[in-house]
């Protein structure tokens, strides 16, 4: 498989003739090899494509980029930019450079933590202005969410929860205001993209990868968990190996790390 990659990649910066589409289809082989058995490569490629279709951008971005996080997608087997929520190919302003990023949907973060074997519960959810809804933290925590019957108002906070096999839990709760500061903090990709146009799901992530720091998962789903907003340019057998990519800048005041660009 490699040396095929290999040749791949040397067709990629020799020829400035293919399109974008030439490229995935080049790589049916790869795609095929890389998959768990309940998605086909055809059916697989058909979503990328349609990506493409839906966001022309994703056309624009780099071919060894864009082809790096499908790949990703393909070995962590979750469907890029369906209506299930998985996972996303997202165009991203590298340092200058339209590249494409991979990001994980709340629904597929949920699906890795239900492969880790470890959890028997998984859920987020809304919270809305006319809900009830009260929580406790302490030596006892506590958590009850009871969803109005109508006219549940707007979104006001956000939480997610786990239970373990063995009956341990745990919770988390954002405020919107504090999921928007998290965002627009961390995220320079946050003024486009699944933020704004999905940004229940994204908020429900980000409040998913809070809580489930604290559960007992496997080190397979941290491995595929830290792919998430990640841009990768070399392709390989194994893609979590793979850097990531973006460039980042560090304020001298504060110390904080930060990406460079977002589109």
């Amino acid at each position: 498989m490699a040396e095929i990659i290999q040749r791949q990649q040397a067709a990629m910066q020799q020829s400035g003739r293919k399109t974008m589409q030439d490229y995935i289809k080049a790589m049916q082989g790869e795609i095929k090899k890389a998959l768990p058995a309940v998605i086909t490569p055809e059916r697989f490629t058909r979503m990328v494509l349609s990506a493409i279709s839906v966001n022309p951008k994703l056309a624009e971005c780099t071919p060894q980029s864009f082809l790096g996080a499908m790949m990703t997608a393909a070995q962590l087997g979750v469907e890029p930019n369906t209506a299930l929520g998985q996972a996303y190919l997202v165009p991203f302003r590298n340092h200058g450079t339209l590249e494409c990023q991979f990001q994980l949907g709340y629904k597929g973060l949920i699906d890795l933590a239900y492969r880790s074997g470890e959890v028997s519960i998984i859920q987020a959810h809304v919270v809305y202005a006319n809900d009830e809804f009260t929580y406790e933290l302490g030596l006892d925590p506590q958590l009850k969410h009871v969803p109005a019957q109508s006219d549940r108002g707007e979104a006001i906070a956000y939480y997610a929860m786990f239970k373990t096999k063995d009956g341990g839990y745990g919770f988390e709760v954002m405020s919107l205001s504090d999921v928007q500061a998290h965002a627009k903090r961390y995220s320079k990709a946050y003024g486009s993209g699944p933020w704004q146009t999905n940004f229940d799901e994204m908020a429900k992530k980000t409040v998913l990868k809070r809580v489930l720091k604290y559960a007992p998962l496997k080190s397979d789903f941290v491995r595929g968990i830290a792919q998430d907003e990640t841009i990768k340019t070399e392709i390989s057998e194994d893609m979590y190996a793979q850097p990531n990519e973006i460039v980042y800048e560090v304020d001298e005041d504060t110390g904080e790390v930060t990406e460079v660009g977002g589109e």
